[in-house]
């Protein structure tokens, strides 16, 4: 059920994320195409043989062997987090990307900045997407206020935006984006606030794209089986660094045109150094504005792969 004030777009195409782990069935007949006999037509006029008193020699049958297709094992699980295409698929380039001009004062102008980034993600990773032989979908979108239903649970906004695999959709938090808006009189501190939501939102798109990419799925099957709760911290920390390192990539692409300078600049160093990680499946201050400051300087996935990262950059 969705709860008071909660509004939905869905454009074609967290804290504590629930994936549902999708199956795949494939299957595969090959067909044999019938090959044509001899020829049972009679033949007239051919003269017939005199009967002979030689033996007549054994005839030998010639054996065929009929093959069985194989099939080409696809990608282990662990293939898909720590050797993804995606990795290899090159730096982003800017689609020239521009801050909307509406401000998340209201509830108009949230979804406006929403609409925007929305189409300037689109746009950025479906390239990168493509290159890496994943087959790009744009997500869909809902904001919310008050309590969510969704088929990864109930959500409240009291607490964070976040991303159901389930649906492929990004629940932004329309009570924290307003809030942090208008709570704040000073000019750097609504900076700062438009800043969190470029993130929170690109951070979320993140999700997504790991989704696409078949590494979110992968992450579910390879955190079901660790035999330890530290372990599947461990993993988790993983999924969301990356995730937070790929909205970066997207920050730096179009930090010229969006653009990201003076004081904005300013905000988003202090954000992605200043988080807090009380469950310890998100990552700690350290790490995330290390992941960050990757994914913004290189603008390539390639800087992202947090799965092969040492157990101290994923704190």
């Amino acid at each position: 059920m969705i709860g008071v004030g909660v509004l939905r777009f869905a454009l074609k195409g967290d804290g504590d994320p629930k994936y549902a782990r999708p199956t795949t069935t494939t299957s595969y007949s090959p067909k044999v195409k019938p090959t044509n006999g001899p020829s049972t037509k009679a033949t007239n006029n051919v003269p017939t043989a005199k009967p002979t008193t030689k033996q007549p020699q054994p005839t030998t049958t010639r054996s065929t062997t009929t093959s069985t297709p194989t099939t080409k094992p696809g990608p282990t699980d662990s293939d898909l987090v720590v050797r993804n295409r995606l990795y290899k698929a090159g730096a982003m380039a800017s689609v020239g990307c521009r801050e909307s001009k509406a401000r998340q004062s209201t509830v108009a102008g949230a979804r406006a900045n929403y609409k925007n980034l929305l189409g300037c993600l689109n746009k950025s990773w479906a390239p990168l997407v493509t290159k890496a032989g994943g087959r790009f979908r744009a997500p869909n979108v809902r904001i919310f206020s008050g309590q969510v239903s969704t088929p990864c649970g109930s959500k409240s906004d009291s607490g964070p935006p976040f991303f159901c695999g389930t649906n492929d959709t990004i629940y932004m938090n329309l009570t924290e984006d307003m809030g942090n808006y208008n709570r704040y009189s000073q000019s750097y501190q609504k900076v700062w606030a438009r800043m969190w939501m470029l993130h929170q939102f690109a951070h979320e798109y993140g999700h997504h794209v790991q989704y696409n990419m078949g590494i979110l799925q992968a992450y579910s099957r390879i955190r079901y089986e660790r035999p330890t709760y530290a372990m599947e911290l461990q993993d988790s920390r993983r999924l969301e660094l990356q995730a937070s390192c790929f909205s970066d990539i997207f920050i730096g692409a179009n930090r010229r045109t969006y653009p990201i300078t003076g004081q904005s600049l300013v905000q988003w160093r202090w954000l992605i150094g200043n988080v807090t990680d009380y469950a310890n499946d998100h990552g700690d201050a350290g790490n995330h504005k290390y992941w960050a400051t990757r994914g913004w300087n290189a603008r390539n996935p390639s800087a992202c792969n947090t799965f092969v990262a040492p157990a101290a950059k994923v704190q």
